[in-house]
């Protein structure tokens, strides 16, 4: 059995279970070990937390969510409000007393293929609960314009909305979806980062009320904040993803 590619504090059996059940064959598949690999740096920046969530540092923009966390996940899914079908995973969830904050992470995704967004006609079903008018309206923009974001994948975080705010209901919670985006320092064309940029702000502006807040920051910003023994992990997370 080949030994995962995570960094000092990463539980290798508790995530190794956790990935061989989630969705994407990330381990199998070799994904996992690929040097350009997203769910290895979801994964390694999340997986030092597992056992530890109250060290997890507050995401900028979400310092009101009555931190500390009370648990942290990777590769969990948050399914909709029917059986079968296809049901969303997030790369990270981090619940707070008061929130659950599901987290997309991307790496080099945004800098590669245009995106261009796909939603059957199952994400039409009135199953989706107050509030969500603004991620309806989304929904109905990126049918009628599938190709209007170049570097975001906005279908995705519909799909993610609508997983999320099914979920948080159960729990009782504030549903919470954060946008947490790498820079690499591979990547040297600066035009494709301010695009990317506009995006997001564009994004943000038409979800904004909605019951799922919609959060963004870089891994960069988030690292920043990272203190004492996190600290040491934040800095690693880093140097070997080149944040």
């Amino acid at each position: 059995m080949d030994k995962l590619p995570l960094l000092p504090g990463v539980p290798e059996g508790r995530v190794r279970a956790i990935l061989q059940k989630a969705g994407g064959n990330e381990i199998a598949s070799g994904k996992f070990a690929s040097p350009q690999s997203s769910a290895a740096l979801a994964v390694n920046g999340f997986g030092w937390f597992l056992d530890r969530p109250a060290d997890l540092p507050p995401f900028p923009g979400l310092e009101d969510c009555d931190w500390p966390a009370i648990r942290v996940d990777v590769e969990r899914q948050m399914r909709f409000p029917w059986r079968g079908g296809r049901h969303p995973w997030l790369d990270a969830v981090v619940e707070t007393p008061d929130c659950l904050i599901g987290v997309e992470s991307k790496r080099y995704e945004p800098f590669r293929d245009r995106k261009e967004a796909k939603l059957s006609d199952a994400y039409n079903r009135d199953v989706w609960g107050d509030g969500m008018d603004h991620w309806c309206a989304m929904r109905d923009l990126l049918r009628a314009e599938p190709r209007r974001y170049r570097h975001l994948d906005a279908a995705q975080l519909v799909k993610h909305a609508f997983g999320i705010s099914t979920q948080a209901h159960k729990c009782e919670k504030e549903p919470v979806l954060l946008y947490l985006f790498a820079e690499p320092s591979d990547v040297t064309d600066g035009a494709m980062f301010a695009a990317h940029h506009t995006e997001i702000a564009d994004f943000t502006d038409r979800v904004r009320g909605g019951r799922v807040r919609f959060a963004s920051c870089s891994w960069a910003e988030w690292l920043d904040s990272f203190a004492g023994d996190a600290g040491v992990h934040g800095e690693l997370v880093r140097q070997a993803f080149r944040q």
